[in-house]
């Protein structure tokens, strides 16, 4: 096996990775979607055309896919889903799980709120639209 096919595979095997963590995300609210699927758009991207392209041209999640590609660009309505999912899960790890120890509670909530910023300062429009 050539390094060449190597590393192509290696892309492939990643990219269905994050593929298959989308499609968790469609089955469980509390998992995000897009940003898998933008991962695998970007394993894709270094070794496997077809499925890059597949992402780009998919009827539900290609304009979102796209946004991000092109401009980095979120949503508002995507953001406010995310950020909402995001406390709720929170929410749901303080209420009703007990085993998870106070220290553990306490690092997820800092990168929740971090992420949570992050993701909240993306632009929401191209600047094409302003």
């Amino acid at each position: 096996m050539t390094r060449e096919l190597l590393i192509r595979l290696l892309w492939r095997a990643l990219a269905l990775f994050f593929v298959l963590l989308g499609l968790i995300g469609i089955a469980l609210p509390v998992m995000p979607t897009v940003p898998f699927l933008i991962a695998a758009l970007w394993a894709a991207s270094k070794g496997w055309p077809r499925l890059e392209a597949w992402l780009l041209n998919h009827p539900k999640y290609g304009p979102d896919i796209k946004a991000w590609r092109d401009h980095r660009v979120i949503k508002r309505r995507s953001k406010l889903i995310a950020l909402v999912m995001m406390a709720t899960g929170y929410l749901v790890l303080w209420l009703f799980v007990p085993q998870v120890p106070v220290w553990l509670k306490a690092i997820v909530g800092v990168v929740l709120v971090v992420v949570g910023c992050w993701l909240a300062t993306r632009p929401d429009h191209s600047p094409k639209e302003t």
